[in-house]
């Protein structure tokens, strides 16, 4: 369990811990001579049981202290952003104070529900005094996640109450569920250095998942690449740090210095590695604020370590005080962002507190952020378990699963459980419920019949302009995807580009078969060798040559003729009949070769018309051609059978 102190300044934070743990979690000598936190300071140690505090637990508990100063509160940010528990500390001389209102506000933004409030220097206040800033406190409680917290009276100088609050933080500790170890690693940089011999080093908490010793991480948002060498994790070495430790990670590789990192950064699993710069969020604006959250406010984001300068675009409306809505967060720089990851933002001169919440979506789109579609997008995608959350966004639209996986910090290996246990199909990287699959079929099946109906002359419907016109529309791949699984349970048939219902058949219609009775046989006859061109048919017909050359496809479709060049359609059986040639010339051959030339004279045919033929024989690879001369392919012998 990571602690986290907060309160005003020189209230006794840092004698408090250093009374806990035995740790001075002060550690630059311009502190310990001012006599105040200016940096964050850590300390570390086992509270023992929570009924026997001289018995260890084998838990180690860490320990943030915070600074409390108005000037540090951004430095107070980036350590209570991994916290567990809060640990207020209220001086029983002083009372509540500016900054014990401050750190509990951003307590509350940040969600923490768990804490309790030690009152200091209470041998220097009385009965009276006591239960006064014991009420003030109970006051300053009310309306917060941290209200009904109990109130422990303590003295760093005299020991009293030290051992009660540490059976407190002992059993809270022990009864704290364990943050997921499993799924990818993330932790938050909030100091980088060098130590000689070791090299480069950061320490930070650790968000989720697990690191080892060997590990390959990534710096983000930098993008820069590491290896793990070394781990402390609560200050102890270790092969491995988990979730919810305080960790040091000595880390190695090309440009890897104390320079190239900074406080805010994340060390991740490199599959989690997506910078983002436009987050959707869900906001809620402090009730102490004079105006609204209006478009494009000037803010401060701070989300575990990170600081950046951000503009606010609220989604649906300004926001009141007091008042939460959804609103988009634009960002002066990108930073690794995790959907769920609560935030606080700051005016621009760092003074007071403005909102709070948490991240919706990390790929926040520039335009159209206030559409019906999105806006019940963002409603399912408040979900935090990932199988409500996924199934609810499936009834909104397909997801991408990579995606989804990745922006909540799961671990890519979870999706087919993921997927089985919400019932989603999945088709690559997309996932649709049960209900778009089914429509997506049906809409497919009406669109290629009502198209069959209304063009029986052609052959199918374009994949292109099918997929364009269903709901929802499917990128290129996952659409082509689904029509070969529906090709393979027999309800479609794909043919090329086009794709027809199985039971569909090419028809010409009456006008066009009337024409193409009187075509069919001048491509049979005696000049079957030497058909009419497709131009001297519509001289001789008195038909437009666009609307012949349309017939004349719609016949080979039909499997009636073959069209040999552009201007030349050949009957099927005749294409059939000079295989039959071919093989003969082939036979007849000393060496098996063709040519141009016997197989013009066999067929008593120009040679033009033959060498025409000849090429598309090679275009169907039927003949292998080297130079002038054609051999048969006898692998393809039987194409025109």
């Amino acid at each position: 369990m990571i602690i986290g102190t907060a309160g005003h300044i020189d209230h006794g934070k840092t004698a408090l811990v250093r009374a806990l743990t035995g740790v001075d979690a002060d550690r630059l000598a311009e502190e310990k001579a001012r006599g105040i936190t200016i940096e964050l300071g850590f300390a570390y140690a086992d509270l023992g049981l929570p009924d026997d505090p001289q018995s260890p637990s084998g838990r180690i508990t860490g320990f943030v202290d915070v600074p409390g100063h108005e000037r540090l509160i951004r430095t107070m940010l980036a350590g209570a952003g991994g916290i567990d528990f809060a640990l207020l500390v209220v001086a029983a001389d002083d009372g509540v104070m500016p900054q014990t209102r401050e750190h509990l506000e951003i307590l509350n933004l940040l969600g923490l529900s768990g804490g309790v409030v030690a009152m200091t220097r209470a041998d220097l206040a009385g009965p009276e005094r006591r239960a006064e800033v014991a009420a003030g406190i109970r006051t300053a409680l009310a309306g917060t996640r941290l209200a009904g917290a109990r109130i422990i009276e303590v003295s760093a100088l005299t020991g009293e109450g030290i051992d009660t609050l540490r059976q407190v933080l002992a059993r809270a500790g022990a009864e704290m569920p364990a943050r997921a170890a499993r799924g990818p690693m993330r932790l938050s940089v909030d100091r980088s250095f060098t130590i000689a011999g070791a090299g480069t080093v950061v320490t930070g908490t650790m968000i989720a998942g697990r690191v080892a010793v060997g590990d390959q991480v990534m710096i983000s948002p930098l993008g820069l690449p590491a290896r793990v060498r070394g781990i402390h994790a609560q200050n102890r070495k270790a092969e491995e740090g988990l979730a919810g430790q305080r960790c040091a990670l000595n880390l190695a590789g090309d440009d890897v210095t104390k320079d190239a990192i900074r406080r805010g950064d994340m060390i991740l699993a490199p599959g989690l590695h997506a910078p983002s710069d436009r987050i959707d969020v869900m906001l809620k604006v402090v009730a102490s604020e004079q105006k609204p959250v209006t478009t494009w406010l000037p803010v401060h984001l701070y989300s575990h370590a990170t600081e950046v300068a951000a503009r606010v675009v609220p989604i649906a409306g300004d926001i009141a005080p007091g008042k939460t809505g959804l609103a988009q967060l634009v960002l002066e720089r990108p930073i690794a962002a995790t959907m769920g990851e609560r935030f606080v933002l700051r005016d621009t001169s760092a003074t007071r507190s403005i909102a709070g919440g948490f991240f919706i979506d990390p790929r926040a789109p520039a335009r159209k952020r206030g559409t019906p579609e999105r806006l019940a997008w963002l409603d399912a995608a408040r979900a935090t378990e990932p199988a409500p959350a996924l199934t609810r966004l499936l009834q909104v639209a397909p997801v991408d699963l990579p995606v989804f996986l990745r922006d909540r910090g799961l671990d890519p290996a979870s999706g087919p459980e993921l997927t089985a246990e919400t019932g989603a199909v999945r088709f690559g990287d997309l996932a649709l419920s049960p209900d778009q699959v089914q429509g997506l079929r049906q809409d497919l099946t009406a669109r290629l019949a009502a198209f069959h109906e209304a063009n029986p002359d052609l052959a199918g419907l374009g994949r292109e302009r099918l997929r364009l016109s269903l709901t929802p529309r499917l990128p290129k791949e996952v659409f082509l995807l689904f029509l070969q699984e529906e090709a393979g349970a027999g309800r479609l048939a794909l043919d090329g580009a086009f794709l027809r219902l199985p039971g569909h058949q090419v028809r010409l219609s009456p006008e066009d078969e009337a024409l193409f009775a009187q075509i069919f046989p001048r491509l049979q006859g005696e000049e079957r060798f030497r058909p009419p061109r497709v131009r001297d048919f519509s001289t001789e017909f008195g038909v437009e040559e666009k609307d012949l050359r349309r017939l004349m496809r719609h016949s080979q479709r039909l499997g009636l003729t073959d069209q040999i060049a552009n201007d030349h359609f050949f009957a099927r059986v005749v294409v059939r009949e000079m295989v039959a040639i071919l093989r003969d010339v082939a036979a007849a051959s000393a060496d098996g070769w063709i040519t141009a030339p016997a197989f013009r004279d066999r067929m008593q045919n120009g040679r033009k018309v033959a060498i025409e033929i000849l090429d598309f024989f090679d275009r169907h690879g039927l003949t292998l051609r080297r130079g002038d001369l054609r051999r048969l392919n006898p692998h393809r012998i039987d194409l025109f059978d």
